[in-house]
């Protein structure tokens, strides 16, 4: 029989991405949404026809109890977050709520659904279960790369509910025996990343400008360095965690920086634009506690999963910058939700 998971976050770029390549796979896919009629899972149901939709809520204990009983998964990717930083000084409680207490009532809906009790050995037979945890964990860092040992000081209550979901994970794996991951991903990019995500709002405003649609493009913190790949490459390493013969979390990233400027040099360099005439910096998009780089020492993934990249930063940009300029081209709408290039 073909094993079965379970995505949250189905609906947005990594949720897709996992979702195509764990139907390549030949999984059976099931993605936890929190309403059927709405333009995300529609999008979603597009672009993958085989995903099969079953309701719940990260906020709701019971509706994914629910949820985990009705797929009877084999695995669980719990992807489901407020993963706009940003947004989440505006939204702090939603934010602790979604991204840190939904990991509580996920691991917990698996633990109920699995008869898993304290003091548990092993995890033959259960549900795995795949965390995804974040760079932005790292925050003010204290090393450069870094790794699975590094602390964590995260400078957003983003990263703040995330280190809260990442240590739970760890937790539930060492006090149940549970086959608990969590994938400490970097930046990872696509076409299908948000509009508000400053990747995308660099290749949107490049597409705008080669096509006459805008004059300029304005961000903050040009020198913030970030470790950027491409969505497709990380959600194989999801994938291989839940393959490994026992549990343990993983730093995923490319190994190397970029900085915002060399993001929006490579974008217009990819329309035939010199970047500077173009740029404006915006002090008011400034983050309240900035983090200044992030960088990724992927060796372990590596060396154990045997998981590469397989995108350059500037094939990434060019990408982006492609099908931004071919949504734009066609009539498409980026700000709408049920649009993707």
């Amino acid at each position: 029989m073909a094993r079965r998971a379970l995505i949250t976050g189905i609906t947005g770029q990594d949720g897709s991405y996992l979702a195509e390549h764990l139907l390549e796979q030949g999984y059976e896919v099931w993605g936890l949404a929190r309403g059927q009629a709405n333009p995300r899972v529609s999008r979603v149901r597009r672009l993958l026809s085989d995903v099969q939709v079953v309701r719940g809520d990260l906020l709701d204990q019971g509706s994914l109890i629910s949820a985990v009983e009705r797929v009877q998964p084999d695995e669980v990717y719990n992807l489901g977050a407020i993963s706009f930083v940003p947004m989440s000084w505006e939204q702090a409680e939603l934010t602790a709520e979604v991204t840190g207490m939904g990991v509580l009532r996920m691991l917990e809906a698996i633990r109920v659904c699995s008869g898993v009790s304290r003091g548990s050995s092993g995890a033959g037979g259960q549900i795995r279960f795949y965390q995804a945890s974040s760079s932005e964990m790292f925050g003010q860092v204290t090393e450069t790369p870094q790794n699975e040992r590094t602390a964590f000081h995260p400078r957003s209550p983003y990263g703040v509910a995330k280190a809260y979901g990442h240590f739970l994970t760890q937790n539930y794996r060492e006090s149940y025996g549970m086959f608990a991951v969590s994938g400490i991903l970097f930046n990872h990019e696509s076409p299908r990343r948000g509009a508000e995500f400053v990747t995308r709002k660099v290749s949107l405003g490049v597409a705008r400008i080669k096509l006459g649609l805008a004059t300029e493009l304005r961000l903050g913190n040009l020198e913030a360095r970030r470790d950027w790949g491409y969505a497709g490459d990380y959600v194989r390493a999801m994938h291989l965690m839940l393959q490994a013969a026992t549990p343990e979390d993983y730093v995923i990233g490319t190994g190397r920086m970029k900085s915002v400027r060399e993001l929006a040099e490579a974008a217009f360099t990819a329309a035939g634009l010199d970047w500077e005439r173009y740029v404006v910096t915006d002090q008011t998009l400034h983050r309240p506690a900035e983090v200044d780089l992030l960088c990724a020492e992927p060796k372990k993934a590596r060396t154990q999963l045997g998981w590469e990249p397989t995108v350059s930063f500037d094939e990434l940009v060019a990408m982006m910058v492609e099908a931004d300029l071919k949504l734009l081209t066609d009539g498409g709408d980026p700000d709408q939700e049920g649009s993707w290039p």
